[in-house]
């Protein structure tokens, strides 16, 4: 009976947790070995409303074997009517010790990254995000052909939180 009681309380926490009210869209894909230079990672969004404000982040997961402090990526996100934004941005992952941020307790770390606050998806239709690392080496104007150490790539949509 002590071990069913258990089982049921994990369950609930398990569920209690999982619960996500803000989530509206939250989708990763996974990077085989490394992350090549010229791959660009495409999500394919509708969201659910043309008034509504959101907040969208770039999830990422990173291993131990992550050897750079810090990530810069191109994000560029594509309207339906043909618009076009694109950003390069940097993203801080390690603090100057070297530990790797994020939240996680085994070596794969989570980041959930700022992108853009506040949105209005003011265009009903399809948006597109493509998502390519820009990553390289101190003093060195090629880029990184193959970054190892990511092993997932996400993009997140959640509700603003109202402010009452």
């Amino acid at each position: 009976m002590r071990n069913n009681l258990r089982w049921i309380f994990i369950i609930l926490l398990l569920g209690f947790i999982s619960c996500d009210s803000n989530r509206i869209y939250d989708e990763y894909i996974t990077i085989p070995d490394s992350w090549q230079k010229d791959n660009i990672i495409t999500f394919n969004i509708t969201p659910p409303d043309t008034i509504k404000q959101y907040n969208l982040f770039i999830n990422i997961r990173n291993a131990n074997d992550y050897k750079y402090s810090n990530l810069f990526l191109i994000v560029e996100m594509n309207f339906p009517n043909g618009r076009v934004i694109k950003d390069t941005l940097e993203y801080k992952m390690a603090k100057p010790n070297g530990e790797l941020l994020g939240k996680g307790f085994t070596d794969i770390k989570e980041n959930k990254l700022w992108y853009k606050e506040g949105v209005v998806f003011n265009e009903s239709g399809e948006y597109k995000v493509n998502i390519q690392h820009a990553m390289r080496e101190n003093g060195s104007v090629k880029g990184v052909e193959n970054l190892e150490g990511i092993t997932d790539v996400g993009f997140r949509i959640e509700k603003t939180q109202s402010k009452n």
